[in-house]
């Protein structure tokens, strides 16, 4: 059973435990990956290619470690017509959001004599991680290539592991297609980074590195962050759920354990008005887990992840969620959007019991890659801003130039700037 407690019983220290989750020890994994970081930058693709046959088990050269024509139609024969179609769906929706938020992101301000805005211009090349693993993750190239692509990124390249048994998983391929990649290199883990970073023979560098993976991946990641720009860090999955007595405790459960089932290290909290609803989430975590093995072990570790904690009222609730700062935040309440504008910290927030994680994570339109580890307090989830910049803009005239000049000129002088002022005056005004 998940552990249930009242807030009032519930201590600072597992309070501040909770909250700084996202503390990244990468001691035990910092020396390999500067390893492989250095020799994949001195040698290029021998050491992209050694490390590809040491840690995935296949051989590759620079003919095989990039994905051919054929590869592209191999992979449509092996994926199913209705996963073609999900995934063409999910990505219709997530183009159509991002393009929305492109046309919101500038603006003009005129004023007498002077008119001032922000226009925005694509970075030109961006590197997708997209992790291997026992599944793939096509939603997660879907999520990551598109908003690139909508912002007008030039050149959108991928990298994947392979394993010993393909090169390319033919659902990674499928959807990098979808989704408008241009590129894809079958390397992984930190060899992959230190390519898409530094650049090899075969691989020529990028821009911007974004994209999910393990903690090699991660450490990597940070390493070239002083070269190339990197996205939010990433790691366990979390969802936080804020419920009342109107939901039924069977849609609570499913989601925490989704969540679970998702990722053995994910975060999965209920925070609740109703000690009966606590009760029943229980209960249906037990029940769901004497259907398959599977689901034992799901709320086995659900038991060690997991607590449950009632509140008094939603006051208490939205300031240990704050807090917290989930990566998923679900308010199945009565009228979930008067919660909403009190909310400060959260990676994307559903609202009411119809809205689950799930549909965010592949066709609402919505971006799955979000900051998890309290990073929500201060990143936000991947968006079309990541792939671009904006560069402001002045056109003054002369009336409007001598209209500031002297605040202008009194500014420059207190900073000593004199040649500041000077640039002002000399222009007859």
């Amino acid at each position: 059973m998940v552990r249930i407690i009242k807030l009032r019983d519930f201590k600072d220290e597992n309070l501040e435990k909770i909250v700084n989750r996202g503390f990244l020890d990468l001691r035990d994994v910092e020396m390999d990956v500067k390893h492989v970081m250095e020799e994949v930058r001195s040698r290029g693709d021998d050491a992209l290619f050694e490390f590809t046959y040491r840690f995935d088990g296949i051989k590759l050269d620079s003919n095989s470690v990039k994905a051919t024509r054929s590869d592209f139609e191999e992979a449509y024969k092996k994926v199913k017509p209705i996963e073609i179609r999900a995934l063409r769906r999910a990505a219709s929706s997530i183009k159509r959001f991002h393009e929305i938020q492109l046309k919101r992101l500038t603006f003009q301000w005129r004023r007498q004599d002077l008119k001032t805005g922000v226009v925005t211009k694509p970075i030109s090349s961006v590197g997708i991680y997209a992790p291997g693993g026992r599944r793939p993750y096509p939603s997660s190239v879907l999520m990551c290539a598109i908003p690139a692509k909508v912002a007008g990124v030039d050149r959108i390249i991928l990298c994947s592991p392979p394993s010993p048994k393909e090169r390319f998983n033919p659902h990674i391929l499928v959807a990098a297609e979808i989704a408008g990649v241009n590129e894809v290199y079958c390397v992984g883990g930190a060899q992959a980074i230190a390519a898409m970073a530094y650049g090899t023979q075969t691989l020529t560098p990028v821009e911007k590195i974004v994209g999910p993976g393990n903690i090699y991946v991660t450490a990597a990641k940070l390493l070239v962050s002083g070269h190339v720009a990197v996205d939010l860090p990433a790691g366990p999955s979390e969802i936080l759920i804020i419920a009342d007595d109107s939901v039924e405790a069977k849609f609570v459960a499913a989601d925490l354990m989704a969540h679970i089932k998702h990722d053995e290290k994910a975060t999965c909290i209920l925070i609740t008005t109703s000690e009966e609803l606590a009760k029943e989430v229980n209960k249906h975590i037990e029940d769901m887990a004497s259907v398959a093995s599977q689901m034992v072990i799901a709320s086995r570790t659900l038991e060690r992840n997991g607590i449950i904690i009632i509140v008094e009222n939603f006051t208490d609730a939205i300031a240990l969620a704050d807090k917290i700062a989930p990566e998923h935040l679900a308010l199945m309440i009565r009228r979930p959007e008067r919660l909403l504008k009190r909310l400060r910290n959260a990676g994307m927030i559903f609202l009411g019991k119809y809205s689950p994680v799930a549909l965010g994570d592949y066709c609402a339109g919505t971006n799955h890659v979000l900051p998890t580890g309290g990073y929500s307090k201060v990143y936000s989830g991947l968006s079309v801003r990541d792939f671009l910049k904006t560069i402001s803009y002045l056109h003054c005239s002369k009336n409007g130039l001598k209209r500031m000049a002297e605040t202008a000129v009194t500014l420059a002088s207190i900073e000593g700037l004199e040649l500041h002022a000077e640039s002002i005056r000399i222009r007859n005004i």
